[in-house]
């Protein structure tokens, strides 16, 4: 009841009704006897309809994932991390965040071609609509223009922060910076690079694929398509392919023609490099560095 308390008083228009789900965090006497008390209309979800919740599912998706990530958390730093997060999440996404409202719906020739309203934020969309009373619309606007955003995304990045290393059980992540907003805005070009600070959003980097997972099938007549090659370097590889097919009809089928196509590419990247950096010992032509299948492969020149 607090908390619905607190809610209301952030709302800037009044509840009318209250829809949940089968819970029974919800559907008991203390919550039917709070909203009889407030005059709000109490209303469930029907029993195995999860469609009934497809507004809150998509807030969900759309909001909280987003912000917060996939993981669980307990506990009260947990809980006061969230609400933080929460705090500023909310203002971001009501006064910055555009979105698309459905305006209606028509059917042309057996498929369903929507309209959509004008992309505006939802402060946007209270300000322009009529029901909304003049002394609302006055504290909506002072409170956009109260709003720094960098010290709103400064906020947002130390709660997900913190989160992070929560999550983060092997510490690999580290906790939240106690940077001034200064400093922030020092890097804040840079940030798109490093991607979310939330642990289940972090890419990590990819090692190369240098090993082979089947046997190369041009193993022994790879010399032979190399001297094809230097008698007529611009040959295609399916030319060479079709070659191959004639003179040892059977071994090689017809889906092998892509491999043959990324050996050859791939051989005349090496090629190209070779003499582009001809004299210059870069550290690329290596043949730890090598494509793969080229570390046999003989320098033509």
């Amino acid at each position: 009841m607090e908390a619905l308390d607190v809610i209301s008083r952030q709302f800037p228009v009044p509840i009318l009704g209250i829809d949940t789900d089968n819970d029974s965090a919800f559907i008991n006497d203390t919550l039917l006897g709070y909203c009889q008390g407030k005059n709000i209309d109490f209303t469930r979800s029907r029993a195995y309809r999860k469609n009934d919740q497809a507004w809150i599912e998509q807030k969900n998706g759309a909001v909280i994932r987003r912000f917060v990530g996939h993981d669980r958390y307990a506990g009260l730093v947990a809980g006061q991390a969230l609400a933080n997060l929460y705090q500023a999440s909310r203002l971001y996404v009501n006064h910055f965040q555009p979105s698309f409202k459905l305006r209606e719906k028509e059917k042309q020739a057996g498929k369903v071609k929507r309209h959509y309203e004008k992309p505006i934020t939802p402060c946007d969309r209270l300000l322009n609509h009529p029901a909304v009373s003049d002394d609302v619309k006055e504290k909506l606007m002072k409170q956009a223009k109260s709003i720094d955003p960098l010290d709103l995304l400064h906020r947002i990045r130390e709660q997900q922060a913190a989160l992070a290393a929560l999550a983060c059980r092997d510490n690999s992540v580290a906790g939240p910076g106690k940077e001034s907003l200064e400093q922030f805005m020092k890097h804040l070009g840079e940030l798109w690079r490093q991607g979310e600070v939330r642990a289940t959003h972090r890419t990590s980097p990819k090692k190369a694929h240098y090993w082979r997972n089947r046997k190369d099938p041009f193993e022994t007549v790879w010399p032979d398509i190399l001297l094809w090659l230097q008698n007529t370097p611009d040959t295609t590889a399916k030319e060479l392919f079709e070659r191959l097919q004639q003179e040892q009809p059977g071994c090689f089928p017809d889906g092998q023609l892509r491999t043959l196509q990324r050996r050859v590419r791939a051989w005349r990247r090496v090629m190209a490099r070779g003499l582009v950096y001809a004299g210059i010992n870069e550290p690329d032509l290596s043949v730890e560095a090598a494509p793969v299948g080229l570390d046999r492969v003989p320098i033509l020149g």
